[in-house]
């Protein structure tokens, strides 16, 4: 019975393989990180580790179009992003998934950093823009095309139900009491002069309130940005503005000295962002990043709530070495949760990372 089962199991295979070889090709690669992390705030300290595995196979039509299928296995072993692309030669790209950043991650937090974004400590309404289209979206990703002497691409995004849920196996997100589709478009802009890179981004999510529940309740929500970023040598420095207005109506938070979250809150979310890096070498890398991000509750009657600004400053540092990196960054804010009243609040990490 034994044999009989491993001749099978090798019949399997050998069809297994054969299909795979036909079809297209199949990789797995990933990365462990092993973190020392300490936050003022609660004094909390420690040592995390998070590990994951990408899945992913890639193939060929007999018209020369190309198509990718990946799927990230986080250490929940759960399904944390999987996204499917076809490259249709020189028509461009159509992506569709979970979890794969939409058109707006090619957009959003773009000054150049060593190591992390500074939403990885502290969350911020530019890391939020085109946030609702990451999920149930169809994306249009152009090649790079030349106009005048620079190189510009664009991208388009349309979600029916941008809800943001994210669902697998064939499912669909629950359709939102407030809000119905999205759509959203970017455009890229590189070589207007060398080391120049210019981008602009922006959406809507249409609210599908009735107007009978107020003229602000039937604002689309729409967030944008645009951001500049130039190299010269080994030094890079970068510039982004964002915008973020929830499309949602009345006051909902009482005072200034109330914690806000981006998305959920009345009002606009607006942000500045500067940074520099330098690569020191092929391996050693630093920077620095200042972050402005403004709450306007848009509130004009006599108690109007008073605009609130919390900041991050990040210095980051990053040393490579083969599959093997050593990263660390200290970050503080001020006014975090844009509360007016909130301590200013730090965080530092260092990370030793292993990528295959």
């Amino acid at each position: 019975m034994n044999n009989i089962k491993k001749m099978g199991i090798t019949a399997l295979a050998t069809t297994l393989v054969a299909t795979s070889a036909h079809a297209g090709a199949m990789a797995v690669n990933g990365a462990a990180n092993m973190t020392w992390a300490q936050t003022d705030a609660t004094a909390g300290k420690g040592i995390g580790t998070d590990k994951g595995l990408t899945v992913s196979g890639s193939g060929e039509l007999d018209n020369g179009w190309t198509f990718y299928v990946g799927t990230y296995i986080s250490d929940a072993i759960t399904i944390s992003t999987h996204v499917t692309t076809l490259t249709m030669g020189s028509m461009g790209t159509i992506k569709a998934g979970q979890g794969f950043g939409g058109a707006g991650s090619a957009y959003d937090e773009e000054v150049p950093q060593a190591y992390e974004q500074t939403s990885d400590a502290y969350q911020n309404s530019s890391n939020l823009v085109g946030a609702y289209l990451d999920n149930n979206a169809l994306v249009y990703d152009s090649p790079s095309f030349d106009m005048g002497g620079a190189s510009v691409s664009f991208d388009l995004a349309w979600s029916p139900n941008a809800s943001d849920g994210a669902v697998n196996n064939g499912g669909v997100g629950a359709q939102s009491d407030t809000f119905g589709q999205g759509y959203g478009a970017g455009v890229t802009i590189s070589g207007l002069a060398e080391g120049l890179t210019l981008g602009v981004y922006g959406d809507i999510r249409e609210n599908t309130l009735s107007p009978a529940a107020g003229a602000d309740a039937v604002r689309d929500q729409f967030t944008g940005t645009w951001y500049a970023k130039y190299s010269a040598g080994p030094v890079s420095i970068g510039y982004q503005t964002s915008y973020f207005d929830s499309g949602l109506a009345g006051t909902t938070v009482a005072t200034a000295n109330t914690a806000k979250v981006v998305g959920t809150a009345a009002g606009v979310f607006e942000s500045e962002s500067m940074s520099i890096a330098f690569n020191v070498n092929d391996n050693l890398s630093l920077s620095w990043t200042d972050m402005s991000d403004e709450y306007d509750a848009q509130d004009n009657a006599s108690t109007a709530i008073a605009d609130v600004e919390k900041s991050t400053d990040a210095i980051q540092i990053a040393y490579s070495m083969g599959g093997m990196s050593i990263k660390a960054y200290r970050m503080e804010e001020k006014n975090p949760g844009y509360d007016a009243n909130a301590v200013t609040t730090g965080k530092s990490e260092i990370s030793l990372g292993l990528a295959f």
